[in-house]
């Protein structure tokens, strides 16, 4: 068996890799990553490491010839028009190459109203797979747990969450679980089914309010819930160039769109995901 697996040296990319480890024979694995000097210890493990360039359409193509299961995890680049470029590379690779199903992240900000300066894109992907002939199967993410951790102090500093989110909820889920759920499908034929969409959430959405009774119960500090202006946000977090993006996203979340909870990971699994104020308990902890 081949699983090939891109932005391999990424968060999730790892994270995913430890999850398939216990899963198949380590030679199975194939990691497409953009500077292989970072991938050097999965090649002493016995992994197949190589470059790879979203630009390149010829190293794609050797990368993803006949793998049995592809997983493509987006580049992070931020905005939908360089993404779409970018996926219409790896799919144009991905139909020479033989690639027997393609397993692909996706995003619960993929509504077609959605304000998200990445919507376009996450709307784009399965609307473009579907008039395809390939097998492939998506897996949505919500919004991932693991940045509340190192957020936190600063939280616990302010007394308050700040997301410009109105009364509206958000739903998350961590790496660790969203990796354990990408690789418990990509190596398992039932469930993956072509053209089925996979959400992951935790069992529960949270309001502002909520989200900021959960945070004081795991930090032992009095956090409450005092939103700035969207500008305000983008402002304040625009390192990288992140903050138009990143205020974007909580102008969809003030829309009720970030909402989703779904029962597909416990369908996936087996049982529910990691909650909220587990994930943070365990992790604040180790921080």
């Amino acid at each position: 068996m081949k699983y090939a697996i891109t932005g391999a040296t990424g968060h999730l990319g790892q994270q995913i890799i430890a999850a398939m480890q216990p899963l198949v024979a380590t030679s199975d694995l194939h990691l497409g990553v953009h500077t292989p000097s970072k991938a050097k210890a999965y090649q002493e493990q016995g992994m197949h490491v190589a470059a790879i360039d979203y630009q390149q359409p010829d190293q794609l193509r050797a990368f993803f010839q006949d793998s049995d299961v592809l997983i493509y995890i987006p580049s992070k680049s931020h905005d939908s028009y360089s993404r779409v470029q970018e996926f219409e590379n790896v799919l144009a690779a991905v139909q020479q190459a033989n690639v027997h199903h393609f397993l692909v992240m996706g995003f619960i900000a993929d509504q077609v109203n959605n304000p998200f300066a990445l919507s376009a894109f996450y709307g784009y992907v399965p609307r473009r797979l579907a008039e395809t002939d390939l097998n492939y199967t998506i897996v949505r993410n919500a919004l991932y747990a693991d940045p509340l951790v190192p957020y936190l102090p600063e939280l616990i500093e302010r007394h308050n969450v700040i997301y410009p989110m109105g009364d509206q909820a958000l739903s998350f889920i961590s790496q660790s679980d969203s990796a354990a759920a990408f690789a418990k499908v990509a190596t398992t034929p039932a469930l993956l089914q072509r053209g089925r969409i996979y959400t992951l959430t935790q069992t529960q959405a949270y309001t502002m309010p909520e989200l900021a009774t959960v945070l004081s119960q795991v930090s032992g500090q009095s956090i409450g819930y005092q939103p700035v202006s969207l500008q305000a946000f983008s402002d304040m977090y625009n390192q990288n160039n992140e903050g138009p993006m990143l205020a974007s996203m909580y102008a969809g979340g003030a829309l009720g769109l970030l909402a989703t909870v779904s029962d597909d990971y416990q369908t996936i699994m087996s049982h529910p995901a990691q909650s909220l104020a587990d994930y943070l308990q365990a992790n604040y902890r180790k921080s």
